[in-house]
């Protein structure tokens, strides 16, 4: 072929996501840690079904962090789709009193395979740290230390 050109029959990608998002108006659903440990590890399943293996869910009553191995194939948006869609349903059948929605939007911020010990504490210290945080100003800060933009009119729903 020349030119010391080397191929590579295949595309190799190690790609860590922070997605983030909460339940409609941040209503505390999620109270119960039964059901909120059951959701975490139904999400974990759709995760490795989508070949986007969780390394960490968890959260609080209002809302979910997921850190996972982003697969190529995928665009964000249809991942998150995929995620909300699927456990929302799956919530509506198992606990069908429940009137239970996420919101439309999401926060999606990329982490360093460096920093993921870190990360990984952070998101396993949920409980803890919104027992003096709230939601929208742990939210604001993500945004704020990944330096991306947002409209606070269009943020929370």
């Amino acid at each position: 072929m020349g030119f010391g050109l080397i191929f590579m029959p295949q595309s190799l990608s190690q790609v860590y996501l922070h997605i983030v998002f909460s339940t409609r108006d941040r209503k505390p659903y999620l109270q119960d840690d039964k059901i909120r440990s059951r959701l975490h590890s139904y999400i974990a399943g759709i995760c490795k079904n989508l070949r986007c293996p969780a390394l960490r869910i968890n959260g609080p009553d209002d809302h979910v962090h997921i850190l996972l191995r982003h697969n190529r194939t995928l665009t964000i948006a249809g991942l998150v789709r995929e995620i909300k869609s699927h456990s929302c349903r799956w919530i509506h059948q198992t606990f069908p009193e429940m009137d239970f929605h996420w919101q439309s939007g999401y926060g999606c911020f990329s982490a360093s395979g460096n920093d993921l010990s870190d990360l990984i504490r952070y998101i396993d210290n949920q409980l803890v740290h919104h027992a003096r945080a709230a939601y929208k100003d742990e939210f604001v800060k993500l945004c704020k230390d990944h330096g991306l933009e947002y409209d606070e009119r269009y943020v929370w729903d």
